[in-house]
């Protein structure tokens, strides 16, 4: 069954690859479409064709006017703008969640299938508010962002909702993450923190739709293979939407749609779930993990024992930030 919410930042795509069609069918150049529908800026149709930005149904309907587009393909175009501009009341209600946040919560919403490798952070989807309260603040030191708590907890608050999609009833898709083991060690945070986290993944891992495995660091991959970088897959339960790769940077994010790319990353997600502890392995190895994390936090006097003295004194106060 296909999913309520499809995916807006698919229907911006597809919206845009409809509308070029159409312009070059009319034998129309970009400035003579701006021209005709007396719009200020050439960017503007740019930036609709390609998938850019959130559609106005007003500019849409401009449009397919001049292309004299009528019927159902008039109607499906109007049903299209109208998914490609949704955001949906989760989205409203968080404005502070960042833009990448965004596009990767409107990737999400038209997924039928989502498999995700990750190196060294744990996948948003799958992180404890603990852990993503971690993520958000240490990074804020890269950029102009706030170190405002408030601002802080709303958006951890978005990230959450962004993971009820894992158990959206009779629409949550089919879930797969491959995790390094190093995701999870010392330097990933506090004893307290990541023993929240591995409860946690110990508790989705009981989903019927989420599978988790952790590759741990001594596992060979296929051949000696080292791959370059965490990726995540996703597919979508509308032929018409291309499966898509997605690749996060430290500043941007790469998304692709090209077949061959596609096919490729698949098989090296192939590569490890082979080499990973099985999802039953993992889940014991969770549930040992979490139980060390206990036992050693008592001893830690509320420190993680793995931060020389020196980085202690230099982050005094600011354990949040890495």
């Amino acid at each position: 069954m296909p999913p309520a919410h499809p995916s807006p930042i698919l229907r911006r795509r597809r919206l845009g690859t409809e509308l070029r069609k159409l312009r070059e069918s009319a034998k129309l150049t970009g400035d003579q479409v701006i021209e005709a529908v007396g719009w200020a800026s050439a960017s503007k149709l740019s930036r609709l064709e390609n998938g850019r930005s959130r559609p106005d149904l007003r500019d849409v309907l401009d449009l397919l006017d001049l292309y004299k587009v009528t019927g159902e393909l008039r109607e499906e175009l109007t049903a299209i703008t109208n998914e490609a501009g949704d955001i949906r009341g989760w989205l409203r209600s968080y404005a502070t969640m960042t833009p990448r946040q965004r596009g990767y919560a409107e990737l999400e919403a038209g997924c039928a299938e989502i498999r995700e490798y990750s190196p060294v952070i744990v996948p948003g989807l799958l992180q404890a508010r603990q852990y993503v309260n971690l993520r958000i603040l240490s990074s804020r030191q890269l950029g102009p962002g706030s170190d405002d708590t408030e601002d802080a907890e709303t958006e951890v608050k978005a990230r959450m909702a962004r993971q009820s999609l894992l158990t959206r009833d009779g629409e949550a898709p089919q879930y797969s993450a491959v995790i390094e083991e190093a995701a999870l060690g010392d330097r990933a945070g506090p004893r307290d923190v990541l023993r929240a986290q591995l409860i946690q993944l110990r508790k989705l891992a009981g989903l019927p739709n989420v599978t988790i495995q952790v590759l741990p660091t001594d596992r060979t991959i296929a051949d000696w293979y080292l791959p370059h970088t965490g990726f995540s897959l996703y597919r979508f339960a509308e032929p018409q939407d291309p499966e898509t790769l997605a690749i996060e940077g430290l500043a941007t994010n790469l998304m692709v749609t090209e077949p061959k790319e596609i096919a490729t990353y698949s098989m090296v997600f192939e590569w490890l779930r082979e080499a990973a502890l099985s999802p039953e392995e993992t889940v014991a190895w969770l549930i040992e993990k979490a139980g060390q994390r206990s036992s050693g936090a008592s001893r830690s006097a509320g420190r993680d024992p793995g931060m020389p003295p020196t980085q202690r004194s230099r982050r005094s106060g600011r354990l949040t930030e890495q």
